[in-house]
């Protein structure tokens, strides 16, 4: 589900220091075409989460992008590597072709540049350098200031995933500092420049950045998606009898039991199609909510039971279950808890092979490249 992207927040007083690392590199402007097909895809890819007008928190606390202090910051690879790669452990996955998503290298960066556009934001030179303080201060002011929102080990409560191994790998220090100081407009982020001096800000930089130590980068080896003859699991088994809570949701102790009886049903991951190369429920296949319903259905029977799940918890779920009672499909639900709940209630899932990689993400292109 759409670019839930970090909002770590930043901030004004630094634009003065930040001014001194430079001007930033210009930011090419879109076509009046690669502005439209932009913006058709954020209709079909992030309003789900982030909202028709960009304003966030419709899902999955997914963050507002059209604060102005996000984009002056993170403008391109912040927002660009977000949107491409995800966040690892987030309902945010990766919407880049090359990791089972649906846009191109080229879609990415003009849908990067769009949001740019649309928010108004000036961009602001930002430092490569490392930012030093005291960590140990540095962890007493987060759990003071921070951890409320975004979560004892920077898991994300009601706010971004900041301890998130790829958010810290995608995202400078500078990033991360400039967040803090100016906060992110509408948002429950306040600009602590007002309360916290520099060198105390610098200290929760520090200890944030702290938090990556030995973290790497897993780039995923993607499967092949099963075809439609593989949909309907436990094909000679019985149907299942499913007691709905508000006629659509079953738990996930229901669903198990049923998968251990080896019921007859289709399993449906409906969240972008890298996420469920990552980590899936056996037997289920990636029907994404962005899906061409007209399409899909002439593969899908309609006297199967249909389980549809997602991490938001259930969004996109019900938004795919909502597109298949449209169309006839009685036999359906939700899974209550989504998937990240299955995993927190220790039932099974399948990860897919993955490996360790010190180079950077394809997104991640040389300077010379920043304007594509």
């Amino acid at each position: 589900m759409l670019l839930c992207l970090l909002v770590l927040a930043v901030p004004m007083a630094a634009i003065a220091e930040d001014a001194e690392e430079g001007s930033p590199t210009p930011i090419r402007t879109l076509t009046a075409e690669q502005s439209v097909v932009a913006a058709a895809n954020y209709e079909k890819y992030c309003v789900l989460c982030h909202g028709a007008e960009r304003q966030g928190y419709v899902n999955d606390h997914a963050p507002s992008l059209r604060s102005k202090s996000l984009f002056e910051s993170g403008i391109p690879h912040a927002v660009l590597r977000t949107l491409s790669y995800g966040r690892q452990g987030t309902a945010m996955g990766g919407y880049l072709d090359e990791v089972g998503g649906p846009l191109t290298l080229d879609e990415t960066w003009d849908l990067t540049y769009w949001l740019f556009e649309q928010s108004g934001a000036k961009r602001v030179a930002m430092s490569t350098e490392a930012v030093l303080g005291d960590i140990e201060r540095g962890e007493l002011l987060y759990h003071q200031e921070c951890s409320a929102c975004h979560g004892e080990n920077g898991e994300g409560v009601t706010a971004p995933a900041i301890g998130n191994s790829s958010a810290l790998a995608y995202n400078s220090d500078e990033f991360i500092r400039y967040a803090i100081r100016h906060g992110r407009e509408d948002t429950e982020m306040r600009a602590f420049s007002q309360t916290l001096s520099a060198a105390d800000i610098d200290s929760i930089t520090a200890f944030i950045r702290s938090r990556a130590g030995g973290w790497e980068l897993q780039e995923t080896v993607l499967q092949e998606l099963p075809t439609p003859d593989h949909y309907v699991i436990n094909k000679d088994g019985e149907d299942p009898d499913f007691d709905l809570t508000d006629d659509i949701f079953v738990s996930a102790a229901d669903l198990y039991k049923a998968l251990q009886e080896k019921q007859k049903m289709m399993l449906l991951d409906t969240r972008v199609t890298s996420v469920w190369q990552t980590a899936h429920i056996e037997g289920s296949f990636t029907l994404p909510y962005y899906s061409d319903f007209d399409a899909i259905v002439t593969d899908l029977p309609k006297d199967v039971m249909v389980v549809a799940y997602c991490s938001c918890p259930r969004a996109a779920a019900e938004w795919v279950v909502e597109e298949l009672r449209q169309r006839d499909y009685a036999k359906t639900a939700v899974l209550y808890e989504g998937i990240y709940g299955w995993i927190k209630l220790g039932y099974p899932v399948m990860r897919v092979a993955i490996h360790e990689s010190s180079d950077s993400p394809t997104a991640d292109v040389p300077p010379e490249h920043e304007g594509r």
